[in-house]
């Protein structure tokens, strides 16, 4: 297993982003139908951002009662998607599941769960997105350190949402909104799915963050050096998300941060807009 990041919330605020590639073994007698979604992380950038092989997308949105994201967070998701993709036949599927009763969750019950909730797979010209809102934190989360997580991407074409986290992080707000925080999330984590940043894809310039690893090395963390932008990664550079969408907020503008010019060059070299 191929750890890509970690942590997607630092103290008080947000870092976005958590993404593994994982071992894609599976028992499923039905494994080889859906091989196409069991892919590494950004494998099938070009998919999602152009219409040369599929020119429908299916997002099925997944979630524990309780805990479904708001109207709000879904149609700015649509219209994040309809701006930087070419497709214009996106549907959403909105199923309610039982909570699987866990005080926290691994990665890999992530994965087992979506195994047995799964409905929607690649099929013809459609291509199917799984998105699961969780009524747990992540099990990587430490209070005590502050660190918690919002959102994780593992798949080509699978992430999850730390709902009761996110519900969490807005509380403490009182001018940003869940759904705000839904948004930022959402987005963020599909720009991984995008190939956001170097994730099976190679960006036209470099703009990779980079930090230094246990044996002194520098190596890029798959996320974006420009500053505001919405694929940077908070915690290697101590910053709040939270405390910039606030500030954003005071000043008039938008409080979820946009992609940068680099990010943009990268979703057009494979495809998006």
């Amino acid at each position: 297993m191929k750890k890509i990041a970690l942590y997607v919330l630092v103290f008080f605020g947000l870092l976005l982003s958590c993404s593994k590639d994982l071992d894609n073994s599976s028992t499923d007698s039905n494994a080889s139908l859906k091989a196409g979604n069991r892919l590494s992380t950004g494998a099938s950038a070009r998919d999602l951002l152009s219409n040369e092989n599929y020119d429908q997308l299916l997002i099925e949105i997944a979630y524990v009662a309780g805990f479904e994201p708001t109207f709000e967070a879904i149609s700015n998701f649509e219209d994040f998607l309809l701006a930087r993709t070419y497709k214009e036949n996106i549907e959403f599927k909105f199923t309610s599941l039982s909570t699987p009763s866990e005080e926290t969750l691994t990665l890999e019950e992530v994965i087992d769960l979506e195994q047995e909730n799964r409905t929607q797979y690649n099929n013809g010209n459609t291509l199917a997105v799984y998105i699961y809102f969780a009524d747990a934190p992540a099990d990587s989360d430490d209070k005590d350190e502050g660190l918690v997580t919002l959102g994780a991407v593992y798949r080509n074409t699978s992430m999850v949402i730390y709902q009761s986290t996110v519900e969490d992080i807005a509380s403490r707000s009182s001018s940003v909104n869940i759904a705000d925080v839904e948004t930022a999330t959402l987005l963020h984590e599909f720009g991984h799915l995008f190939g956001l940043v170097n994730l099976s894809t190679q960006s036209v310039n470099d703009h990779e963050e980079t930090s230094i690893n246990d044996n002194g090395e520098e190596e890029g963390n798959n996320h974006c050096n420009v500053n505001g932008c919405l694929m940077r990664s908070e915690l290697e550079f101590g910053s709040s998300l939270l405390k910039q969408m606030e500030k954003n907020a005071s000043k008039g503008l938008a409080a979820i941060p946009s992609l940068d010019a680099e990010c943009i060059l990268d979703l057009q070299k494979y495809g998006g807009r």
